[in-house]
């Protein structure tokens, strides 16, 4: 038996929906960052200014800054309002982990059962065990812990830098006002590096929440299932490392995929082989996973290139950089391992 294409339906009414609620949290974290930014900004903006039309020799000092009292006032509203965004961004995460979870779980045992086909369909199919729920609450639990931990210093880290950009000071020249606007540019970026910090979280853990909810159902079905399925939603944008991964084979005790922060990829369960089950003189339909070097094949080359780049590219078509060698294997503190595009060979 094999992946066909109502399993690949099924898989993708899952991304579908992981899209959705990933948007959806999205757009809410974004307009909670811009309405707490515009609550502090007036503040900030007064303080600076102050600082710049009072700065002696054209510059704002570290010194002026740390004895500026509506600085000071100015920093601690925004780590205030920064501690009250990272809180809200755990929650707000936290409300679509048990509905991501309920849903991998299901789409993954109904994969499994779209693969169970032929006269033998029903038999098989009733042997399929679905997560317990028992399972499932630890799974939602320990993915909130998860988040609530990833989400807590992110106020703290933005604060910090959004300090040290005001303590660096910044050349006034003849133009006071426009030094200060041009500093509240800076802070404003270093605000919304938090705003960054929590969509890769929002995006990151909810996938891996749901991967993990399709690994149990999975190990649930370990008597029928020989592994699980690599597929990358293949497209012009998809990277160089999803691509080279797309249709491996892995274990089933193995999580993933392991793709890079707010990847795409899926985990795709695959079925035994009617011989492999007891079952012999039944031929095993074909697979309908997509062929990723037929698909790169089928590319413009300026397509090709905006997937290897120049470099890769070239090296690809001497025969220095087949689709294997496009992926390495990433160890970043804070995250799980992660696989990402490689380097290009150089030219020999």
């Amino acid at each position: 038996m094999a992946i066909n294409r109502d399993t690949l339906r099924i898989e993708n009414e899952l991304n579908q929906l992981l899209t959705g609620v990933t948007d959806t949290r999205t757009r809410r974290l974004v307009e909670a960052w811009g309405l707490a930014w515009e609550q502090v900004v007036g503040e900030l903006d007064a303080a600076v200014t102050d600082l710049a039309l009072g700065a002696q020799r054209g510059r704002v000092t570290r010194t002026m800054v740390i004895r500026s009292q509506r600085a000071q006032a100015a920093m601690e509203a925004t780590a205030q309002a920064l501690d009250r965004l990272a809180e809200g961004t755990g929650i707000t995460i936290g409300q679509d982990v048990q509905v991501v979870i309920d849903y991998a779980a299901r789409a993954e045992h109904d994969m499994i059962a779209s693969q169970l086909t032929g006269i033998r369909r029903a038999e098989l199919q009733a042997t399929l065990v679905r997560a317990d729920p028992v399972q499932i609450a630890a799974m939602v639990e320990r993915a909130t812990q998860r988040i609530t931990a990833q989400s807590r210093p992110i106020g703290t880290e933005a604060a910090a830098a959004i300090r040290r950009e005001l303590l660096r000071g910044i050349a006034v020249g003849e133009n006071p006002r426009a030094a200060a606007r041009r500093m509240v540019r800076g802070l404003e970026d270093r605000f919304n590096g938090g705003l960054t910090r929590a969509l890769t979280i929002s995006r990151t853990e909810m996938l891996d929440a749901a991967r993990t909810a399709q690994q149990v159902t999975d190990q649930a079905n370990a008597d029928v299932l020989t592994g699980w399925t690599w597929v990358a939603h293949l497209d012009p944008s998809t990277c160089r490392s999803c691509v080279a991964n797309h249709g491996t084979v892995h274990a089933l005790n193995e999580p993933g995929p392991l793709d890079h922060q707010q990847g795409r990829c899926a985990r795709v369960p695959k079925t035994k082989t009617w011989a492999e089950l007891g079952f012999t003189g039944i031929t095993d339909p074909s697979d309908s996973t997509p062929d990723a070097d037929a698909w790169f094949d089928s590319l413009t080359v300026d397509q090709q290139r905006g997937i290897l780049g120049d470099k890769g590219h070239a090296a690809w078509l001497r025969g220095d950089y087949p689709r294997e060698a496009w992926t390495t294997r990433r160890t970043t503190d804070g995250w799980r391992d992660s696989m990402v595009p490689s380097k290009a060979p150089r030219a020999a």
